[in-house]
């Protein structure tokens, strides 16, 4: 295999790995349609701002250009996540190589990357994972090499990518500190006493600021966002399947060269800061929200860089070393055709139904279908005055693929809450999903419908109720603060 090369280049195979992963992400790219964060967040780039309830601006903004350039289509919006996903691949072998591998070893990390359920199934959605993982990866990789290189400008890349990447989603700030922690834990006071570290973590705050002062003149959301996701996600199944879920989502086949990856790292003194970094993030998201295990995935490349280096040196101690890497990649390239349809749009809409699939990908079908579903509703009048949702799914649903004649739609969930009601009238309101929600409020929510997504698909918006609601208590403005809601 080789001997690990003193030099930090890429293959080239990992460069056709990264093109091949970013070709299939665009190939399914225009199947089935939107994912409800994408509807979201392409309702959100109409109210731009320096932050949100639930995220900062940066995603939003990613999506709002890309429908400026490309249109409002599943396809405009993913293409920008499909290549983070291949750069996240190429950025791997380029980690591997800073902890020591050599060519197979690099190899090795951008396959295992480029084959990872967590990795293929983000990237096909267009929210804050993909730039998130991104930003993560490259933070790791310019700390590291900043240490192992002794390239202390590195750490401006750090910078910039931190301070990108929390403006992307504030678990950022979860990594910094792990990071910070595993440096002093392990003692390279060397590390911290050169200026480059902080002058990295000035660059980071001064381009996190803005959304800073957004979250302190709105009364700190996020605060309220992060205990609500801390509330839902800590049911007994979810500290059970935590930690499987982990291994899981980084490849059926692929969890030796996980664990080979953690036992390197904290085997290894020189990099032995990473091992700790890795451990509190996971012990963070295990102990607080185990049911977000993919909280975890912007550390995989390096663990599976580090894995892969393990891996390498344990084909060249076989005494046929050549026989070695199909024992591994073999299974690896089987798990990956075995798991893919429960990640990616493989199988036809109409027969889905009859297949096991993850939420995000049940999640893109429905959609149009819903809108129209809510259009012939309002045409079958009375005319509603106004539209109220449960989910800021629905609402940004026909928001994006509604009527533009469509009443105002409203919702309390998340960033729709902040935009209020406006001037919409509360006389006869269509609730969608929502008549829980409003029955109290008014004098009579009655059913006038029920949606069903189509060819049988089983998602977390199927079955949704249609109900009209009169005789309102108060107007909305009294209403809204009884109405809101984050999760």
């Amino acid at each position: 295999m080789g001997e690990p090369s003193t030099d930090d280049r890429v293959p080239v195979p990992v460069w056709i790995i990264a093109a091949a992963f970013v070709a299939l992400e665009l190939a399914f790219s225009t199947a089935y349609g939107f994912q409800q964060d994408e509807l979201y967040f392409i309702a959100a780039g109409r109210h731009l701002a320096l932050g949100y309830v639930d995220q900062p601006p940066l995603a939003v903004l990613l999506d709002r250009l890309a429908v400026l350039l490309g249109g409002v289509h599943p396809a405009a919006v993913r293409v920008l996540p499909a290549l983070e996903g291949g750069a996240i691949v190429v950025l791997a072998a380029r980690q591997a190589a800073i902890l020591g591998a050599g060519r197979a070893g690099r190899i090795l990390a951008a396959l295992c990357l480029a084959t990872a359920p967590v990795l293929l199934g983000a990237v096909h959605i267009a929210n804050t994972t993909p730039p998130a993982l991104l930003a993560w990866t490259v933070v790791v990789l310019c700390a590291s090499t900043a240490v192992a290189r002794d390239r202390p400008r590195q750490w401006l890349g750090a910078g910039v990518a931190a301070g990108l990447g929390l403006q992307t989603n504030n678990l950022m700030a979860l990594l910094l500190l792990a990071l910070t922690a595993g440096l002093l834990a392990t003692r390279r006071l060397d590390v911290l006493r050169s200026p480059w570290p902080w002058l990295a973590a000035a660059i980071a705050a001064v381009i996190w600021l803005p959304n800073v002062l957004w979250q302190a003149t709105h009364g700190w959301p996020q605060f309220a966002m992060a205990a609500a996701l801390h509330r839902q996600n800590t049911s007994a199944a979810a500290y059970l399947g935590g930690l499987p879920a982990q291994l899981i989502y980084g490849g059926l086949l692929t969890f030796p060269i996980l664990i080979a990856g953690v036992v390197r790292l904290w085997r290894t003194p020189s990099v032995r800061y990473l091992a700790v970094a890795v451990s509190l993030v996971a012990v963070y998201v295990l102990a607080w929200v185990p049911g977000k295990p993919y909280y975890t995935s912007g550390l995989l490349p390096v663990v599976l860089a580090a894995g892969s280096v393990a891996t390498e040196r344990w084909f060249a101690r076989g005494r046929h070393p050549r026989l070695r890497p199909p024992l591994v990649v073999g299974p690896i390239l089987l798990a990956t055709l075995v798991t893919l349809p429960s990640v990616l749009p493989v199988w036809p809409v109409r027969d889905l139904h009859a297949h096991p699939t993850g939420n995000d990908v049940a999640d893109t079908v429905g959609w149009p279908q819903l809108a129209a579903s809510v259009e012939a509703a309002v045409s079958a009048g009375p005319r509603p005055t106004s539209i109220f949702t449960g989910n800021y799914a629905e609402a940004s649903t026909l928001d994006v693929l509604g009527r533009a004649d469509l009443p105002p739609v409203l919702s309390g969930h998340n960033a729709y809450s902040m935009w209020g009601p406006g001037s919409a009238s509360d006389t006869t309101v269509l609730a969608v999903d929502a008549a829980d929600r409003l029955r109290q409020y008014f004098a009579d929510c009655h059913p006038v419908g029920t949606f069903t997504a189509p060819h049988g698909v089983d998602n977390d918006f199927s079955p949704l109720d249609l109900s009209l609601c009169t005789g309102p208590s108060a107007g909305w403005p009294e209403l809204w603060p009884h109405l809101t809601h984050y999760d």
